[in-house]
């Protein structure tokens, strides 16, 4: 099992963000109705704020892109 883990982690971090992985999971089990819309909107939020901590960090870091 952790070898999978290992080489779904590997492959998926060159396509797309965990972080986006997760909302978009969680939005197509909510489609699908296993999520209720709360919990949508926990994750969602939870996405949102965290990449808005990620950019702010890179703003800070490297300053704005001219």
């Amino acid at each position: 099992m952790a070898r999978i883990k290992a080489f779904l982690d590997k492959h998926t971090e060159r396509f797309i963000s965990r972080k986006f992985l997760a909302w978009g999971t969680a939005t197509y089990l909510c489609l699908n109705g296993h999520v209720n819309s709360s919990d949508w909107v926990a994750v969602t939020l939870a996405y949102i704020g965290t990449q808005a901590l990620v950019d702010a960090a890179v703003l800070w870091k490297h300053g704005p892109n001219q």
